[in-house]
């Protein structure tokens, strides 16, 4: 952190100043790279490793879910922090995210992962088939590919046993890599081998029969052989039971069903499934015998309404499988070819979302859903992929009748596992809300930081999805001492600034809040929905395209150490007119020790409004000046506003301004400028009618702007009883010669004591070359002299039309 010497003190005196600024805040904007090791065994005591930066005064860690406590946190460096943690036995298997809340802020969320098996670590060198590293089966490796490695591993196994292996690579969100898995006999003939799976992406599952008593060998390797340092795996090896997909792939919340698990070596393993009535509840099944239990669940669908099963055959419209909607049509393309067939009843008018689970729910059906009319077979609509490899439509029914749904698999193909879930139901909106992304693929200021006494500012980003209306912030579940001021989303916006105020006497903590809005219009039905935010974990080729995220439905929030500074926004009294600019002023007040220099944003510009992206106020200095301006076609309104600012405190640390208000007003005055034109040299009058749109006090300045070079024109003043103005513009001999369309009029009033500028009006200016006087005759001998040139005719009050002034010209030219 920057300390500034005060040399008008003493130094004992400025030791101590400097000394209770550096115990303000420790180190701003915590960062998290990735947790260590990444996986851990439920039922179980573990010590993980927090790896990141800024991380030395971390004084909790935030957990999204429940079954994981921390016993004891150690810092070891501003790098790294020792967590102890106690995982309770029936902890939720899979994915766990967790961030680090320092004294001064919140760090990324990374995840680690839960499992059912003990670790054990690779022991190297295991690269050579003939030299592997022996293990016990039922146990999860903890291992690492480096470049062009290989990591071989032995197992005893018995004749007619299962044997499953699971690896988990990309998907623990380090590394973007490409695992590769085999299982091998002694003479290393494979007995199966797996690259990448719809259900785990980009990492593999086996799941064999042993053949015969004797040594197994499994591969582990990338499969283009790449790798690093952070290409970590967790290697399961066991007898559990390791199918890839569900039939039904979903049921009814809050009802049991039986459920088929297809893709384990041993066969189908039918089970009961109960599924959570919570539409908050996770829905995927770990799947689990006497021999173990899935490393990872199997996907499965929480829905609204009841299912259907296809009944073969149903591969026609004779033999349609009936259903009655709202429902979920269930069916497998058990063989190559195979289509099948429901048929439902539909009225005039409804409006029906259609979408097909297949990839989503770990089958490989590359699904092509088709709708027909049943009383001639013309097909209506269709889809392929419109949610990836996935089918969606939104449906409008022609007229009352019956109807036929038909699907099939893009390349004909068919077998056990290919499973398809087709989910129709009524149109219903829905709302979430987050914080938009700073930078692209970061988690920069995603998490809500209030130093105490002071405000922490941001931006949310609201998607309603078939509904439209204000949107009200909801002030519930937040952290003690800490209040939210927010004005309600206008309807035509995704974005709102909210500011949230800790007293000073908050306690410094930390938590993850149910943060949520509604709709608040009441003549609406009520809708609410609550926070998501997605993190980016791993990218690759191409492009960086986005391989492994992680989601939180809550926000993580936390009350920091006290910073030196706070900003304020003078409140303007006047507004920011269509065509205008605003001088808005920000105030910085500074802890006694502090004079940093503080970047300052202004994060929420209204529709029609903008801003620069940053100014600086310098070191030492009490206030800046944000310059606002407003197109012509502005929308008009009271809009909310703030400001945030960061200064270097070994990191950044934020605070914002109040929510104060923005005014965006019509002009006071519009004008209407007339097209003008004269010669080089010449002095011509522009023309401007007024039309006053609200009164004003005192008198207000005219300025006509845009003019060329070597070309002026004096201000004029008028009042609210104005109706018409004449600039007299000069020209000179350096005058350009054309059509200049630049002309425009800036406007300048008082409001409440404060100046409004504007811009109004626009118009051109033709400067033409003088004409070239024609020689005087010579007069005959003994002619008397030619008349004088009577002078030119005195200019009139009211100026010429263009017209008029070339009519004129040409006839004195005559």
């Amino acid at each position: 952190m920057k300390r500034t010497d005060c040399w008008l003190l003493t130094c004992l005196l400025s030791a101590a100043i400097s000394t209770m600024v550096s115990g303000l805040v420790q180190a701003a904007s915590p960062q998290l790279s990735y947790i260590l090791p990444p996986g851990v065994q439920r039922g179980h005591e573990h010590v993980l490793t927090f790896t990141g930066a800024h991380l030395k005064d971390a004084a909790e860690i935030l957990f999204y879910d429940p079954g994981v406590s921390v016993k004891k946190l150690e810092v070891v460096d501003p790098q790294n922090v020792k967590v102890t943690i106690n995982v309770a036995a029936d902890c939720r298997m899979g994915e766990h995210l967790a961030q680090v809340r320092t004294k001064s802020g919140i760090s990324d969320y990374r995840s680690f992962f839960v499992g059912a098996l003990p670790n054990v670590d690779e022991k190297e060198p295991n690269n050579s088939f003939d030299a592997p590293q022996k293990i016990d089966l039922n146990v999860c490796v903890a291992g690492v590919l480096q470049n062009e490695d290989a990591d071989y591993y032995r197992v005893q196994a018995k004749k007619g046993q299962r044997l499953s292996v699971e690896v988990e690579g990309i998907r623990l969100g380090q590394a973007y890599y490409d695992p590769y898995l085999a299982i091998m006999d002694k003479n290393r003939f494979e007995l199966a081998a797996v690259d990448d799976t719809v259900l785990a992406k980009q990492d593999g599952f086996l799941s064999v029969t042993i053949p015969e008593d004797g040594e197994y060998t499994i591969l582990v390797r990338e499969s283009s052989y790449r790798g690093a340092d952070n290409c970590r795996y967790r290697l399961h090896v066991g007898n559990f039971p390791r199918p890839s997909v569900a039939y039904p792939a979903g049921g009814k919340r809050g009802e049991q069903l039986k459920v088929q698990f297809i893709g384990d070596a041993s066969g189908p393993i039918e089970q009961p499934v109960t599924v959570a009535a919570d539409p908050k509840a996770p829905s995927d099944v770990f799947v689990s015998d006497a021999q173990g239990i899935t490393p990872s669940p199997v996907l499965f669908r929480a829905f609204s309404e009841g299912n259907v099963l296809e009944a073969e055959p149903n591969d026609g419209f004779e033999n349609a499988t009936r259903a009655e909607l709202p429902l979920a049509m269930n069916g497998r393309l058990e063989k190559a070819g195979d289509v099948d067939f429901f048929k439902f009843a539909a009225k005039k008018g409804q409006t029906w979302e259609v979408e097909c689970y297949a990839h989503r729910v770990g089958s490989p059906v590359d699904p092509v859903v088709n709708i027909y009319r049943a009383t001639d077979k013309a097909g209506l609509v269709g889809n392929d992929d419109a949610r990836g490899q996935d089918s969606y439509m939104r449906w409008q029914v022609p007229e009352d009748g019956e109807y036929f749904i038909r699907v099939a698999d893009h390349l004909n193909q068919g077998g056990p596992t290919y499973v398809y879930r087709i989910e129709l139901t009524p149109v219903v909106p829905s709302l979430k809300i987050g914080i938009p992304r700073i930078d692209r693929y970061s988690q920069t200021r995603q998490t809500v930081v209030v130093p105490r006494g002071n405000r922490y500012g941001t931006l949310l980003i609201a998607t309603r999805n078939d509904f439209g209306g204000p949107l009200e912030i909801l002030p519930a579940n937040l952290l003690p001492g800490v209040k939210l001021v927010a004005q309600p989303m206008h309807p035509s916006l995704t974005l709102v600034p909210v500011v949230f105020e800790a007293a000073a006497d908050a306690p410094v903590a930390g938590g993850v809040v149910d943060f949520r809005a509604k709709l608040a219009d009441p003549k609406q039905p009520p809708i609410e929905g609550g926070f998501e935010n997605i993190a980016d974990f791993v990218l690759g080729e191409p492009n960086n395209a986005v391989y492994i995220t992680g989601v939180v439905e809550k926000l993580a929030m936390s009350v920091a150490d006290p910073v030196p500074y706070h900003i304020e926004i003078v409140q303007p009294k006047a507004p920011l007119v269509r065509g205008g600019t605003m001088n808005l002023k920000v105030l910085v007040k500074r802890d006694a020790g502090f004079d940093g220099p503080l970047t300052i944003q202004f994060p929420f510009n209204p529709p029609g409004v903008s801003s620069p992206g940053a100014i600086t106020v310098d070191k030492g200095k009490g206030e800046g000046i944000y310059q606002l301006s407003a197109t012509g076609d502005a929308l008009t309104g009271k809009w909310p506003m703030m400001v945030i600012g960061a200064a270097e405190m070994d990191g950044q640390a934020w605070v914002s301004s109040q929510l104060a208000e923005l005014e965006v007003a019509d002009r006071f005055v519009n004008f209407e400028l007339k097209r003008a034109s004269c010669d080089k040299g010449q002095t011509t009058p522009v023309q401007c009618i007024l039309t006053q749109n609200a009164p004003f006090a005192g008198k207000a300045k005219a300025e006509l702007l845009g003019l060329p070079p070597g070309t002026t024109a004096d201000p004029l003043e008028f009042t609210k009883d104005t109706k018409e103005l004449l600039f007299q513009v000069k020209t000179t001999k350096d005058s350009p010669v054309g059509i200049h369309k630049s002309l425009f009029c800036q406007v300048t009033l008082t409001h409440n004591g404060e100046p409004v500028t504007g811009a109004t009006g626009g118009t051109e200016l033709q400067v033409t070359e003088p004409p070239v006087a024609a020689p005087a005759p010579t007069p005959a001998p003994g002619a008397a002299a030619p008349a004088a040139t009577p002078p030119p005719a005195p200019p009139t009050e009211k100026p010429l039309s263009r017209l008029e002034k070339l009519r004129l010209k040409a006839k004195q030219g005559k």
